[in-house]
């Protein structure tokens, strides 16, 4: 066997491990809650999936995030993109919310990338003060021109607890 296919063999081997690993190791921690198929294709099908994500800086808030995700082979192996469409919801899942430590004013909760190196998810906790709200805002920015696809969901907590500002 020539030097040439053993390279490319090789070149080819570290490429797929490298995309199977990027698959498993990109997607976030949230909790499937489930997902629904959209489009079908031979290959695989095309699906939104809602995942359920605490605020781990906040104790009793919880936010649902919706999706576009790529099932077909190529996402399976994560050379796909996924489309940059996403929704939250966010909302009280305890009668008693406690914010656990002062919040800065804007914190990106996560990051999820939505292709091997152009798309990123973000997910971006901001604070209020002065209506003593939490606002959750979910969008997707690209390398080259970003997407103006976002949403936004609120959660307010009592005015005799103030949210603790850094």
């Amino acid at each position: 066997m020539s030097k040439i296919k053993v390279v490319a063999g090789l070149v080819i081997g570290v490429g797929v491990m490298g995309s199977l690993a990027y698959a498993f190791l990109s997607r976030d921690h949230g909790d499937e809650i489930g997902s629904v198929n959209t489009a079908f294709h031979m290959t695989g099908s095309d699906y939104i999936s809602v995942d359920a994500y605490p605020d781990e800086d906040v104790d009793g808030v919880i936010c649902y995030l919706s999706r576009a995700r790529t099932g077909k082979l190529s996402g399976l192996v994560g050379v796909s993109t996924d489309k940059t469409e996403a929704s939250i919801a966010c909302t009280k899942a305890k009668e008693v919310v406690t914010v656990r430590r002062p919040l800065a004013k804007k914190t990106v909760l996560f990051s999820e990338k939505m292709s091997v190196a152009f798309k990123t998810l973000n997910v971006v906790r901001m604070v209020d003060p002065v209506h003593n709200t939490l606002l959750y805002l979910v969008y997707s920015d690209k390398l080259m021109d970003g997407s103006p696809k976002n949403s936004l969901t609120a959660v307010s907590l009592p005015a005799q607890a103030p949210i603790p500002l850094q």
